[in-house]
């Protein structure tokens, strides 16, 4: 199951989370995964500090996703996806879609952290599938 979380309320989900995965893709195709702890910054997220080889990644695929695991056992990932940019040392992640997602079979788990979208018929945490 997944929430949608509005992007402009990335900064407010993002407090319920830790540090999270910032994951990029090399011209051969493998998958780069270096924590992060961003910074919201005009509607996008700072990386401050990217390593060379999340840089070189984004120079060929500037495509990234973003992982932040929960911090309860059940409880939701918030997934965010986004275009990543190289400012100096930094990477700026301009966010296009961000989720809240755990798997049906852990519905029993916490409620959502906040940002999440409510559903307009007031289903509650689980309802909405993803897709």
């Amino acid at each position: 199951m997944s929430i949608p979380v509005d992007v402009a309320e990335l900064a407010r989900t993002l407090a319920d989370f830790g540090a999270g995965y910032l994951l990029t893709v090399s011209p051969e195709g493998a998958v780069k995964a270096v924590t992060v702890e961003p910074v919201v910054d005009a509607g996008e997220l700072l990386i401050p500090a990217a390593g060379r080889g999340t840089v070189a990644n984004l120079a060929g695929n500037p495509r990234v996703t973003l992982v932040f695991p929960p911090g309860q056992p059940r409880g939701y990932t918030l997934l965010i996806d986004g275009t990543g940019v190289v400012i100096g040392d930094d990477v700026r992640v301009h966010p296009d879609s961000a989720v809240l997602h755990r798997p049906a079979s852990h519905a029993d788990g916490p409620p959502a952290p906040s940002g999440a979208s409510a559903e307009p018929s007031g289903c509650g945490d689980d309802c909405r599938p993803a897709g």
